[in-house]
């Protein structure tokens, strides 16, 4: 399978999805996207794979957005964030029906959408440089992702209030503290830590495992898909707002923005 911004591989009966745009902190653009979704679809289908790791190359596990991208769509006039959020949705989805465990393997800056496709995961292992930022604020969008849905249950609605509308950032050690993080651990440390869990899981009864996490999702995920697509609406219509376009034009300008709730 030729991935674009992916790298793929299995090994001992666990898959590794790689995010593989480092010049852009793996922003999580169409693309990047169309890979994962593709490459969930491989661990679906193989009953070899037993366990899923997920993890970014380079200084950061995933950025979110790619605000490069949306500012070259604002200047031409040719901004469509509506298809992204749509994929962004399935991957969501495809994440929480798998019934095999997944792994977060986390450094760097992790912001946006990139947190959301974290928490999504089923356990996080979390470097000590991580830094969790839900960003959107800042560009007057709406999480998407299933982030309100993931951290009101996580946290709480107020915690989660808090996060999602002051985009403050959560370090790794808060992160731990809150639950967001199953483990913390030295940059130099991760990679170890990770495969060693993973290993652990892949010889644990893997029906069990999958039939807990249907449970779990029964329990914790209902009414998840519908979250989905108010996000999907409401994205949509942030970003034909004037401050939407002020956030991203700010953003790129390295200025702070002056947002007039239009």
């Amino acid at each position: 399978m030729d991935f674009k911004k992916i790298k793929f591989s299995v090994s001992d009966g666990i898959a590794s999805i790689v995010l593989n745009s480092p010049k852009n902190l793996n922003a999580l653009d169409e693309p990047m996207l169309d890979d994962v979704t593709t490459a969930l679809n491989i661990c679906e289908d193989d009953e070899n794979i037993k366990v899923v790791v997920v993890s970014g190359e380079g200084k950061s596990f995933s950025a979110g957005g790619d605000i490069g991208m949306m500012y070259k769509g604002l200047e031409s006039g040719e901004q469509r964030l509506g298809a992204g959020v749509r994929k962004a949705g399935v991957v969501a989805l495809k994440i929480r029906n798998l019934r095999k465990p997944i792994i977060a393997s986390i450094h760097g800056p992790v912001a946006g959408a990139g947190f959301n496709f974290a928490l999504l995961c089923d356990f996080r292992i979390v470097a000590e440089d991580s830094k969790f930022i839900q960003a959107f604020v800042n560009i007057g969008l709406v999480p998407d992702m299933g982030g309100t849905f993931l951290l009101t249950r996580m946290l709480g609605a107020s915690k989660a209030t808090e996060l999602i509308m002051t985009g403050r950032p959560v370090g790794a050690e808060e992160a731990l503290r809150l639950g967001l993080a199953y483990k913390v651990v030295p940059l130099e440390k991760l990679e170890e830590t990770t495969n060693k869990f993973a290993n652990k899981l892949s010889t644990l009864p893997s029906v069990a495992l999958g039939k807990m996490k249907a449970l779990v999702n029964r329990s914790a995920f209902n009414g998840f898909e519908n979250i989905l697509d108010n996000e999907t609406e409401y994205q949509i219509q942030c970003t034909d707002t004037e401050d939407f376009k002020e956030g991203i034009r700010s953003f790129v300008e390295k200025r702070k923005p002056n947002f007039k709730g239009k």
